[in-house]
C-alpha cells in the first residue's frame, strides 16, 4: 500500500467539508430520538449506507473504540465522523455542535421556565418526569445486564459494585467500583473476545493525539486543586461535570448516579429538580449528556443561567471528545490486546451495578411514593421494553398521568 493510499479516508471517498458536516448533523440532531444505541443506528443509515462517508468495517471499528472509552459513545462516534469527513477538528466541532445544541437549547429554555411551574398540574407534570427517569433507568439496566453481565463472573462483579456504592457512597464509591471492576475483569474475564475488523485511518497524527490525552489528564487533575485553592464556584462547577463525563462507562444513562453525587450531595440542586430534568431529557433528541445544560442553568450557587449551562455542557462533553480524538491514532495497536478487553469487560459489568444502585436511590426513592406512582413507572418500563415505544411517548404519557393524579388529589 502506498503512502498516499494509507492517508486516504477509510472508504476512499472524496473529502467533504465542515459545512457539509454541519448540515447533515443538524438533521440528525433534530430527529435522533431513542438514546445512544438508536443514535448509532441513525448514523449507520445516514452516513454509512446512504452517504457512504465510511465503510461498514471502519464504522464497526469506530463504534468499538467509542464503546471502549468512557464518555457519550454516540457523541464520540458523531464527532469522529465529523473529523473524518471534515478532515480535521473543524469537522468534528461542526458535528458536535449540530448534534448537541438543538436538545441543549430546548433543555435550557425549559430550565428558565421551570420556576413558573406551580400548582397541582405543574407539580404533577414534574413528578411525572421523575417517574420517566425510573422507567428509563430500569430499561437501561435491563438491556445492559443482558449484554454486559451474561455470565456468573460479570454478574458477581455487578453485585460487588452495588455493595461498594452502597457502603462507600459518593463519587469515590463509584470510581472505586469501576476501578475494582476493571481489576476483577483482568482475572475473571479473560475469555476470548471476537476479533475486531477494519482499520482506523482518521486524519489525526500521533503527536496531536498525545496532546489531546495530556489535556484530558490536565483537566482531570488541575481544576479540583484550583477549586480548593481559590474557592471559585465556576471552577468547581466545571470540575464536577468534567469528572462525571470522564467516568461514564456504558452509555449516557450512567451519568445519572455520577452527576447526582457531584451536584446533589453538596446541595447545589435538589433530588427532585435533578430527576425532573433527567426525565425531560428523555423527550428531546440527540445526546443524554445535554442534561448538563438544564443542570447548569438551575444551579443554586452562581454561575448559573446561561453561564452555568455553557460551563456544564462543555465540561461534560470535553473529556469524551478529548479521549476519542487522542485515541484515534493509537487504537489499532491497543484494541487487540487481551488484557485491555478483559479489563473493559469487568468495568462494564461494574457499571451495571452502579446503575442498579441508582435505580433505587435517587430515582426510586424520590419518585415512587404511592401505588399509582408504581403503576405509572411500571407501565413506562413495559412500554419501553415490550412495546418498544419511543422515550418521548413515555414522557407524554407519564407526565399526563401524574398531572391527572395531582389534580385528583388536590
Amino acid at each position: 500500500m502506498s503512502a498516499r493510499e494509507d492517508a486516504m479516508p477509510i472508504d476512499g471517498t472524496a473529502e467533504g467539508s465542515p459545512l457539509e458536516v454541519l448540515r447533515v448533523f443538524i438533521k440528525l440532531g433534530l430527529t435522533s430520538f431513542g438514546g445512544p444505541i438508536a443514535h448509532l443506528g441513525y448514523f449507520r443509515d445516514e452516513l454509512v449506507v446512504r452517504r457512504k462517508w465510511i465503510d461498514e468495517a471502519g464504522y464497526a471499528d469506530l463504534v468499538a473504540l467509542c464503546q471502549f472509552l468512557p464518555g457519550p459513545a454516540s457523541s464520540q462516534v458523531g464527532f469522529s465522523l465529523g473529523v473524518l469527513r471534515g478532515r480535521g477538528l473543524a469537522g468534528g466541532f461542526a458535528a458536535w455542535c449540530a448534534f448537541t445544541l438543538p436538545s441543549a437549547l430546548l433543555l435550557f429554555a425549559f430550565a428558565l421556565g421551570a420556576a413558573a411551574f406551580t400548582g397541582p398540574v405543574s407539580e404533577g407534570l414534574l413528578h411525572g418526569l421523575k417517574l420517566v427517569a425510573v422507567a428509563v433507568v430500569a430499561q437501561a439496566i435491563w438491556g445492559m445486564a443482558k449484554s454486559l453481565t451474561p455470565d456468573r463472573e460479570r454478574a458477581g462483579i455487578a453485585l460487588a459494585a452495588i455493595a461498594i456504592v452502597v457502603f462507600v457512597g459518593g463519587s469515590f464509591g463509584q470510581i472505586g467500583a469501576i476501578a475494582l471492576g476493571a481489576a476483577a475483569g483482568l482475572y475473571f474475564c479473560r475469555a476470548d473476545a471476537p476479533a475486531l475488523a477494519g482499520r482506523l485511518g482518521f486524519p489525526v497524527s500521533r503527536p496531536a493525539g498525545a496532546v489531546a490525552l495530556v489535556l484530558f489528564a490536565a483537566f482531570f487533575l488541575v481544576p479540583p486543586l484550583l477549586a480548593n485553592l481559590t474557592g471559585l464556584q465556576g471552577i468547581a462547577l466545571f470540575d464536577a461535570f468534567y469528572r462525571a463525563g470522564a467516568l461514564v462507562f456504558g452509555g449516557g444513562h450512567v451519568v445519572l448516579p455520577l452527576l447526582q453525587a457531584e451536584v446533589v450531595a453538596p446541595g447545589w440542586v435538589t433530588n427532585e429538580s435533578f430527576l425532573a430534568g433527567y426525565g425531560l431529557t428523555q423527550a428531546v433528541p440527540a445526546p443524554l449528556f445535554t442534561f448538563a445544560a438544564y443542570r447548569g442553568t438551575v444551579m443554586t450557587p452562581a454561575p448559573n443561567g446561561s453561564a452555568g449551562a455553557i460551563i456544564a455542557l462543555i465540561a461534560i462533553f470535553l473529556p469524551g471528545l478529548l479521549l476519542v480524538y487522542g485515541m484515534l491514532p493509537f487504537w489499532d495497536g491497543l484494541r487487540t490486546r487481551p488484557e485491555m478487553q478483559a479489563a473493559m469487560r469487568g468495568a462494564n459489568a461494574a457499571v451495571v451495578g452502579i446503575l442498579g444502585a441508582a435505580l433505587y436511590c435517587p430515582a426510586w426513592t424520590s419518585a415512587v411514593l404511592s401505588p399509582p406512582d408504581f403503576a405509572l413507572a411500571l407501565s413506562g418500563f413495559l412500554l419501553l421494553t415490550v412495546w418498544k415505544a419511543p422515550p418521548w411517548i413515555i414522557v407524554l404519557l407519564l407526565s399526563a398521568g401524574a398531572a391527572l393524579l395531582g389534580v385528583a388529589g388536590a
